[in-house]
């Protein structure tokens, strides 16, 4: 599947020229070792895939008994895989890289030695167990992998030519017209339902079920649960309680995680560690309540009030409508002609955070639940910042609806109480582009181009 991160990598390439590695973390089956190969294959004479998670333990002993004698590690690696390393044209791919630490910590050495390229991936970099009792590389580059966007969902579908169009639009304000607007959004219901994770795409563009698009999803949901089980070893049960929490979470009116509904008297300091370790797994997108909209939102950041969306909806459909194991074609219809009237809500807030995610926004909403001042009191779905930030008007409030009928009375009061600090409000819809009182209302497929 062609992935936009190839495009990244190419520039790392040709910019580091060796003098850095490039860590691509993500979550489990978000495609990182598949486009680890593809781009090995495409820009090096040869490479060497070392996958951690089935190599022996005298592969994995090379880094820790042979750093000081590189040129023995290179022939052990070389003849063990059978593969000719050639200097400046090999690339070395470390994947699942945090299931050996020491080869990890190894990269300075091997980056400094300047023989060949190295690229690792690898998910859950940060936790304790991963990085203890090692030094990390100051010489590692580091992306982030997402599942596949939009644009990228619409390629394996054979389809390179709406979203150009659809950027074209939104960059002159217009609307797309009826139908192109109906064949827009009946594309991107598909995507929220399929989601982004490649073997579900992948199943979805050859044969179009959706009963066989839920298997592969839910055996990605059963993964998950085990490497939860696995590794997150100390505070699983909270982690498992969190990831089974998600979907009832984001169904309330106010999506605002309250870890009361995990037992009685839960506190967000007992639950730090767990949450943590799921954002870092790449399995959700957290996203924290800033109490003051102005530069630096991070600054303003109430790390205890926050919301907690799966990184992948087509995984939190999957996730939500369980009952009977697998989610019904019934289901599935409901959600792609527009007639499912329960959670749609949760859908559609949950997909918009996964594209903000996508495009390299860190997720932040605004909450004031005022008692005693009404004009105070709002709730705006997201906040994202202005790319070049000036004196004033840096920050835009995000309003998401998922029916055709609303009100935005919460944005009205945040336009009028922060004019200083508001550049472009905008209510993400099912409707066309249309722009009213200074407000621009965007079709959901327009996400990507904020």
């Amino acid at each position: 599947m062609k992935r936009k991160i190839y495009d990244k990598m190419l520039e790392w390439k040709q910019r580091s020229s060796g003098r850095t590695a490039l860590l691509i973390d993500g979550a489990r089956r978000v495609g990182k070792s598949y486009i680890a190969r593809q781009f090995a294959e495409s820009e090096y004479r040869s490479y060497i895939m070392i996958d951690f998670g089935r190599a022996p333990e005298e592969i994995k002993s090379l880094f820790y008994n042979y750093l000081n004698s590189l040129d023995e590690l290179f022939m052990y690696l070389s003849n063990y895989y059978g593969v000719k390393l050639y200097e400046r044209e090999s690339l070395v791919i470390l994947d699942e890289i945090q299931l050996c630490p020491k080869a990890r910590s190894a990269i300075k050495y091997l980056v400094e030695d300047g023989r060949f390229d190295y690229l690792e991936t690898g998910s859950l970099m940060s936790i304790k167990k991963n990085v203890r009792d090692i030094l990390i590389p100051s010489e590692e580059e580091h992306i982030r992998m997402y599942p596949l966007d939009f644009e990228e969902f619409l390629w394996a579908l054979d389809n390179d030519m709406l979203m150009p169009f659809i950027k074209a639009c939104f960059e002159k304000t217009k609307p797309l017209g009826q139908a192109m607007h109906r064949k827009s959004m009946d594309y991107f219901r598909q995507y929220m339902i399929v989601g982004g994770m490649p073997q579900a795409v992948a199943a979805y563009a050859e044969t179009k079920s959706f009963d066989d698009v839920d298997r592969i999803k839910r055996a990605i949901l059963e993964l998950y649960r085990a490497d939860i089980v696995k590794h997150a070893e100390g505070y699983e049960m909270k982690v498992e309680q969190i990831f089974d929490d998600i979907p009832s979470q984001l169904q309330k009116h106010e999506k605002k995680f309250k870890f009361s509904s995990l037992s009685k008297n839960a506190r967000f300091r007992e639950y730090e560690d767990a949450l943590f370790w799921l954002s870092d797994a790449m399995i959700t997108n957290p996203c924290y309540n800033s109490t003051s909209p102005e530069i630096g939102l991070k600054l303003n950041m109430d790390r205890l009030t926050m919301k907690c969306y799966m990184a992948d909806t087509g995984l939190l459909i999957s996730h939500a409508f369980d009952e009977n194991g697998l989610v019904s074609e019934e289901i599935y219809r409901k959600l792609l002609f527009d007639k499912l009237e329960v959670n749609k809500g949760m859908i559609v807030e949950n997909i918009v955070a996964q594209m903000l995610a996508a495009g390299g926004h860190k997720l932040y909403f605004y909450s004031n639940p005022s008692k005693d001042d009404a004009s105070s009191r709002m709730e705006i779905d997201f906040l994202i910042a202005k790319s070049k930030i000036s004196n004033r008007h840096n920050v835009s409030p995000i309003e998401v609806k998922s029916g055709s009928n609303y009100t935005i009375k919460s944005l009205k009061k945040f336009i009028a109480r922060y004019s200083e600090q508001t550049h472009i409000p905008y209510v993400i819809h099912t409707g066309d582009l249309k722009s009213e009182d200074g407000i621009l209302y965007i079709p959901l497929y327009m996400t990507p181009c904020l």
